[in-house]
């Protein structure tokens, strides 16, 4: 008996915290699409995946460049299918205040943060338009809410971010298509933490895959229940 096709979930933005949590959570019971700029540690996460039993398709594409997130879905849809769910995690965080950050700076983190997750939205809400079924999920920051002084850059694109959220959530809902934005309030147990902020203790931060088990029941609500925005912080973070 032939194996049942699996449905297929999009992880854009596969770190070392966030990313290959998402991966690893949804490879339970999806085939996964990784799509990062390091080809080699993209495939050194498919090949951990597959040797657990899942599956997965591994695709490098800079997400800041249109044709290479067209070309990206098009690898995507013709290695697994159409997709139904997109976690939209990349994200470039550049910290400094207005006079210390660039225009090449700024419009760089927009591109990343914002730009490509309209990109990869219209990638793939065709196919979910043409099923009236289908799951986006943006990952947020404190920046897209309460912004630093230092976030000059990040915070205006992760409000970009939060607006796009928004704003497909009332048109696509309605047709079948949840779409939420996830504010993730608070440092990401991670590498790239730990050297930014070595003073912090474990339970200071957020545990990567208890936040995807956050993203995993958002996926899986009943439309009954929606959720639209949601916040995720360690219990002793201030707000």
């Amino acid at each position: 008996m032939a194996e049942a096709k699996k449905p297929v979930a999009v992880v854009v933005g596969v770190g070392a915290g966030l990313g290959t949590a998402l991966a690893r959570r949804f490879a339970s019971a999806y085939t996964v699409a990784l799509v990062a700029r390091g080809a080699e540690k993209l495939e050194q996460l498919a090949g951990e995946i597959k040797a657990a039993g899942g599956r997965a398709v591994a695709v490098a594409a800079d997400v800041s460049k249109a044709g290479e997130i067209e070309t990206a879905f098009a690898r995507i849809r013709e290695q697994a299918g159409e997709i139904d769910v997109l976690l939209y995690n990349a994200a470039m965080r550049p910290f400094g205040r207005l006079m210390e950050t660039k225009p090449s700076t700024f419009e760089n983190t927009w591109r990343v943060n914002a730009f490509g997750a309209f990109l990869c939205a219209q990638a793939v809400v065709p196919g979910m338009l043409a099923r009236k079924s289908g799951v986006i999920l943006f990952t947020g920051a404190t920046a897209g809410v309460k912004p630093f002084p230092t976030s000059a850059a990040f915070g205006p694109a992760k409000f970009a971010l939060r607006g796009l959220a928004q704003v497909m959530a009332r048109d696509l809902g309605p047709q079948g298509i949840h779409v939420a934005h996830i504010n993730v309030d608070g440092p990401i147990d991670m590498p790239f933490i730990h050297q930014l902020r070595p003073d912090l203790k474990q339970e200071d931060m957020l545990a990567p895959s208890a936040i995807a088990e956050t993203y995993w029941h958002l996926a899986h609500q009943d439309p009954s229940a929606w959720t639209q925005e949601l916040d995720v912080r360690p219990f002793k973070e201030k707000f």
